[in-house]
């Protein structure tokens, strides 16, 4: 039976294991047990320059997920490949997914519109462009990506007050 597990690998190597995989199968001719090797990535919207880009990051950084048929030689084939550290799960079982698990991980990009990354760092100063306190400059204390929004310590008399602006209402200094 056919199920998706995950595979440990270096971060930043996903894309060579995956090819280095794809090869290995093809060459061993283990076709008839996987099925496939997919590195989950999501479309995340950047600003640069002034310019917003989509550009494509990886979702689980250090992870290739695999369908395959689980078996003696289809586990050592993934293994023994070179950038593979092993399968999650306990020691030397491997745990297959949940529908539900590989549903969000691999249909992430249709459920959720693409995600703005922040372009900004904590004890960054920021100029308010819009909302109540437009034209106030603060520091930035924390930053949410997920809710694409900034806490910033703004100065108002004398004391530093938070206020949480979203990323459109502020400028870089």
């Amino acid at each position: 039976m056919y199920r998706w597990y995950v595979i440990n690998t270096y971060s930043g190597q996903e894309n060579k294991v995956k090819q280095k995989l794809e090869h290995r199968i093809e060459s061993m001719g283990q076709g008839h047990r996987v099925r496939k090797v997919v590195v989950p990535t999501e479309q995340v919207s950047e600003v640069k320059d002034g310019q917003k880009i989509q550009v494509e990051k990886r979702t689980m950084p250090g992870y290739v997920l695999i369908n395959m048929e689980m078996t003696d030689n289809a586990w050592s084939l993934v293994a023994n490949t070179q950038g593979v550290t092993g399968f999650v799960g306990p020691r030397d079982t491997p745990v297959p997914l949940t529908k539900a698990e590989i549903d969000r991980l691999l249909h992430r990009e249709t459920a959720e519109r693409p995600r703005t990354q922040a372009q900004f760092e904590i004890g960054e100063t920021v100029k308010i462009i819009s909302g109540p306190l437009s034209d106030f400059s603060g520091e930035i204390a924390e930053i949410n990506e997920d809710q694409q929004k900034l806490k910033v310590l703004v100065s108002i008399f004398g004391r530093e007050t938070p206020s949480e602006v979203g990323y459109e209402q502020v400028k870089k200094l």
